[in-house]
């Protein structure tokens, strides 16, 4: 009680207002929805047959959760709505997530898996993010990664099933996780890796399994990737930070430099300032009159084409082929010595050691020094 004898209203409920319908009569626990709420998704042709075969399967799903479902082949639509036996007022939500899945080519037993409370889903447009095709094409690839492992290794790290399909991303998991998948799939269309997270989401799975650095940073334990491409301000400064670094290992060499002096040494030459203009390159045209194309008539100048363009072909073959035949080139083998050859050889070989055992040692040395002097007089000659 205030001095006024006024009582006192807590803070807490300042902003509360009276409910004049909420009666003691009213059912708070359970009944049917007053309102009927629907949603309906588009799909793509491709996906119609598909749908067809399975729907009596969507139909039974969706049914133990009292929501109707609806296929229309003639505007290619799927919708869903409650009913009255519709107890859960955010499974028609739940079911609107179900349809989208489907439209973007999760299969119906993956799809379903998203009616359970503890799975949400999200689906990631990519398409507008990369403009040029080629550029997209390659890095949407570099989500997949070769056979697969890129994309097998998010799933196990997050718990989520991940689908790349066309222009979007279609991820199923805890909403936590989904989060994670997402920055992935942004970060990687941005041009940087997905190994780079992958990596980070293996260090932090390492770190939650200790209790004592629940309540520490794990900053220090996560990499620190930089960026290849430095601004201009960042290229300046790093440069001044290595001639710092200069200056002082001279200092302790005891060499006197000034900062201008280094700049001096390390500027590279500049080009020659002229206040004339480069020579101007000729037309097309020019080239034309000089070579006497110009003045041929089109069927010439197509003729002319055709029989450049056939010269190049028959070039292209021609490599080709000699390329193939090098395949089939037998390699050089030689042949194995006869008989006879072999009987020479071992008899050779016997006289030879034969006559070494022969000669005396004194023989051996005389023959020794008159190589020497041969090789001491070819040697004097030259000089």
């Amino acid at each position: 009680m205030s001095d006024g004898g006024e009582p006192t209203v807590s803070k807490k409920k300042q902003h509360r207002k009276e409910k004049p319908w909420d009666t003691d009569d009213i059912d708070h626990v359970g009944g049917t929805l007053t309102e009927e709420s629907s949603f309906a998704t588009l799909f793509p042709k491709y996906r119609e047959k598909y749908l067809r075969e399975v729907w009596d399967a969507v139909t039974k799903a969706l049914d133990a959760h009292g929501v109707a479902c609806t296929l229309d082949l003639v505007h290619g639509s799927m919708s869903v709505r409650t009913t009255r036996k519709t107890y859960d007022p955010y499974i028609i939500l739940k079911a609107r997530d179900m349809m989208k899945l489907m439209a973007r080519g999760v299969a119906v037993n993956q799809a379903v898996k998203v009616l359970q409370d503890d799975t949400s889903c999200d689906i990631i447009k990519i398409g507008n993010l990369v403009r040029n095709k080629e550029r997209f094409v390659k890095r949407r690839q570099r989500i997949i990664g070769p056979d697969g492992s890129t994309l097998k290794a998010i799933e196990l790290l997050t718990n989520c099933y991940v689908l790349v399909q066309g222009n979007t991303v279609s991820v199923m998991g805890p909403h936590r996780s989904l989060k994670e998948v997402r920055r992935i799939v942004l970060d990687c269309m941005k041009n940087i890796h997905p190994i780079y997270r992958i990596k980070e989401l293996m260090i932090r799975r390492e770190l939650a399994k200790d209790p004592k650095l629940a309540s520490e940073s794990w900053d220090r334990f996560l990499p620190q990737f930089r960026k290849r491409h430095l601004k201009t301000s960042e290229k300046t400064a790093k440069k001044n930070e290595k001639i710092e670094q200069k200056l002082e290992a001279r200092k302790a060499a005891g060499l006197e430099t000034t900062k201008e002096e280094l700049l001096r040494e390390t500027a590279t030459k500049k080009k020659v300032y002229t206040p004339f203009p480069p020579a101007q390159q000729p037309r097309k045209v020019d080239l034309q009159l000089e070579s006497g194309e110009y003045f041929l008539k089109a069927s010439e100048k197509a003729a002319r084409e055709a029989e450049k363009k056939k010269q190049k072909q028959a070039e292209t073959t021609e490599k080709r082929r000699a390329e193939r035949a090098e395949a089939f080139v037998a390699p050089t083998e030689q042949a194995e010595p006869t008989v006879e050859e072999k009987r020479r050889k071992k008899k050779r070989a016997a006289m030879e050691s034969e006559m070494d055992a022969e000669e005396p040692e004194g023989l051996e040395k005389s023959k020794k020094k008159k190589k020497r002097r041969v090789k001491e007089g070819e040697e004097d000659s030259d000089s």
